[in-house]
């Protein structure tokens, strides 16, 4: 980590992205009218109050899609002293997705 904590990690342990996601009131979600089915949707996350255009969706689901597109979690744990929600949904060869 750097001097402010700023510094991103990247993930694709489950229990490590769950326990990231709960910890800051996170909970797993698709894009609202992006495909589902076999395919599983745009991933996100949704904190706090549900949003609009999210649809909240199983772990199990998330994490099928998530290993499905081969994915990894680049995150934030703090910045500047707080709990960060600081989140990208990256391929495991770094690009964004």
């Amino acid at each position: 980590m750097g001097a402010r904590g700023s510094d991103a990690n990247t993930t694709t342990d489950h229990d490590a992205i769950r326990k990231w996601a709960e910890s800051r009131g996170g909970r797993p979600a698709a894009v609202k009218g992006t495909p589902k089915g076999d395919d599983g949707g745009l991933l996100r996350f949704d904190f706090g109050e549900k949003e609009e255009g999210l649809e909240e969706i199983s772990w199990d689901q998330f994490f099928k899609t998530f290993e499905d597109r081969g994915l990894a979690l680049l995150y934030q744990d703090e910045i500047e002293g707080e709990k960060s929600r600081f989140f990208k949904l990256v391929n495991r060869d770094g690009k964004s997705h």
